[in-house]
Parts: structure tokens; C-alpha cells; sequence
């Protein structure tokens, strides 16, 4: 049996210090619980996201995970914890609670579970000392990063040093929106989610292309939120900009040459679009996401490319496990002897 492994899932402890209370500032989240099984999410003594003990407990989630078929979790921050608006050391302290959490959670179910971890981009040379911590320290697997960082695109020349060191060290990046363009038209009808999200991924994938920044960096590896959001079906109009505006070319080549570096998770939601995006850059560039435990998830996990029946056997089964496996670097250490006696172990 292969292993299916869910690259896009959050988790955030069940409680940690009042920041505002601690650094003042009111847009430091706070977890306010309400009742046995749930909690609310605060922004400014404001509700933004109502969460399940899903969200915390490891145990709800393997159980979810026992019924629904997955094998591993890949346990990502919520963005909104980013903080990349606080002071840099102040946002530090609150990446290094949420990435010890979530390397203590792997390590009591390292079966289960691959960790990625939150550094605060607001300040270049934190970034980096939190990512190094992270990956040789806690031997996480990776990096999640917002899609800008407060209103900077991801060209700035701030975050060079961080993408400099990531290509270096091989951290895999897990690219998800945040802080959505057009964000105060969007206040109506949850457009935030449906469309601000999609829009936002689009341009900070067309950003780290057309600035030239993968082609400085070509082994860099970033894979990005909900299918790449709107980018994989604006690219040939960055194609046909790039042709037209010759004057404006930072690259050698147009946008969808670069495109084929970057990789996706596999929640569109619809085969068709699933289709489309192996046509583009190959079904070894899509993993299964299910964006767990939040309401616009898959259910079950990999139920997308479960019913794109076009697909081969073995295309599925990359696209379940085995893409992820390879973008994280898991198969020659100890969660590739995990996978491997896990797919045994279905035979």
C-alpha cells in the first residue's frame, strides 16, 4: 500500500503568552477558549477564526487521520501567527514557541507526523538563525513563509539573504497568503478566502519569477498554497507581458519556464483543474493537501486526485506520497525508513 501523506495541514498550541499583554500591540493572536472542544481565534479583542480541538490536540488529529486514510501529517503554522508586523525579536519569541510545539508534537508521534516551521521575515538575519534552528535543532522539514511580508513583495531585497540560505542548505518552502491584496473590498461574502487568497498566491508566484529571483536561485525549492491559487491560470498572460514589454525582463527566459521549478499542493478541489495543472508542469510537481482542519478543506484528504481518473496508478501514488516525500527530503533518513515500512507493511 503507499503512504498518503497530507502536505497542508495547520496546527497551533493550545496556549501560549498573551503577547499584547506582554509587548502591547493589538494584532498579536490570541487563543481564547470556548468551551472543552473549541476556541476562538483574537485579533484586537476581535473574533478572526473560530477553531476545533483539531486544531491542537494530536490525538484528534491521528484519529481523524486513522479514519480518512492518511498516513502523515505535515504540520504548518495558522499564517495568521506570522506576526512579520511586530518587533523582530519580539515575533521571534513567538516562532520559536509555535516551531518547538510543533517539534515536540513529531517527535511524540514521529510515525505521523513531518513538522515545517515559521520564521520571522520582517528581519533578515532572524530569519535566518530561526531557520537554522529550526532544520538542524529541531529537524523540521521545512519553512512556511507568507506570500508578502508586510506589503513587501517577495523581490525585496531584504529577503535575498533568506532565499540565498535556503537554496544553500536545501529547506524546502511552503509558500501560503496572508494578508490578501484588495483585502478591504473583500469584507463581504468570506471573498477573502475564495478569492483574495487565490489572487495573493498568484502574484507572489509571478513576483519570485519575474524578478529574476529563480533564476538566481534555481535550485530553490517553494512549493505554494491551494493549488497556486490563481497563478497557473494567468501564466501565459505573464508569458505574453514578458513578450510585449521587453524593456521590463529581469529573466532570460518568459515566466512559464521558471514556473516548472515551483511546485503545488492539490487543493483545487476539481479534477479538471487537477488535469490542467499536470499538463502545465507534470504530475511530479503536485502533492496532496487538504488544508486540515479548517472548513475549506478536502474531505476526505487527496479525494481530488482520487477522482481524476485519467490518472495512472502511479501517478496517483506520487501525487498521494511519494512527490511529498521527495520535496521534504524524507526518503534517506528516519521518515524514509518510515515510509518505506509503512508501504510494507500494506502489502
Amino acid at each position: 500500500m503507499e503512504m498518503r501523506i497530507d502536505f497542508h495541514t495547520h496546527i497551533i498550541p493550545e496556549s501560549f503568552p498573551d503577547f499584547a499583554e506582554k509587548y502591547g500591540g493589538e494584532r498579536w493572536p490570541v487563543l481564547e477558549r470556548t468551551c472543552t472542544c473549541g476556541a476562538s481565534i483574537m485579533v484586537g479583542r476581535k473574533s478572526f477564526r473560530d477553531v476545533t480541538d483539531q486544531v491542537w490536540s494530536p490525538e484528534k488529529r491521528i484519529a481523524d487521520m486513522d479514519r480518512e486514510g492518511v498516513d502523515i501529517q505535515v504540520l504548518s503554522p495558522i499564517p495568521v501567527t506570522f506576526s512579520y508586523w511586530a518587533k523582530p525579536q519580539h515575533a521571534e519569541v513567538m516562532a520559536k514557541i509555535q516551531n518547538d510545539f510543533i517539534a515536540e508534537t513529531v517527535a511524540k508521534y514521529p510515525d505521523r507526523f513531518v513538522g515545517l516551521g515559521t520564521v520571522p521575515m520582517q528581519d533578515g538575519p532572524t530569519a535566518v538563525k530561526e531557520m537554522d534552528r529550526c532544520i538542524n535543532e529541531l529537524q523540521l522539514h521545512g519553512i512556511e513563509i507568507g506570500t508578502n511580508v508586510n506589503g513587501k513583495n517577495l523581490d525585496d531585497p531584504s529577503f535575498i539573504e533568506f532565499f540565498q540560505m535556503a537554496e544553500k542548505w536545501e529547506v524546502p518552502l511552503f509558500i501560503h497568503p496572508w494578508e490578501t491584496l484588495g483585502r478591504d473590498r473583500m469584507a463581504n461574502h468570506n471573498f477573502m478566502y475564495t478569492v483574495g487568497m487565490p489572487s495573493e498566491t498568484a502574484l507572489a508566484a509571478a513576483t519570485l519569477i519575474w524578478s529574476g529571483i529563480m533564476e538566481k536561485f534555481p535550485s530553490l525549492k517553494v512549493c505554494f498554497a491551494h493549488g497556486g491559487g490563481s497563478f497557473p491560470y494567468i501564466l501565459p498572460r505573464l508569458d505574453k507581458g514578458w513578450e510585449v514589454w521587453p524593456h521590463l525582463r529581469l529573466t532570460t527566459h518568459p515566466p512559464s519556464y521558471y514556473a516548472k521549478q515551483f511546485y503545488f499542493d492539490s487543493l483545487n478541489y476539481d479534477p479538471l483543474n487537477i488535469k490542467y495543472m499536470i499538463d502545465r508542469f507534470g504530475h511530479e510537481k503536485i502533492f496532496m493537501g487538504s488544508d486540515y482542519p479548517f472548513l475549506l478543506r478536502e474531505i476526505n484528504p487527496g479525494k481530488v486526485i482520487d477522482e481524476t481518473v485519467e490518472l495512472t496508478e502511479q501517478q496517483k501514488a506520487d501525487m498521494l506520497g511519494r512527490n511529498a516525500a521527495s520535496f521534504l527530503n524524507i526518503e534517506n533518513n528516519k521518515r524514509g525508513a518510515i515510509y518505506a515500512n509503512s508501504a510494507n507493511a500494506g502489502e
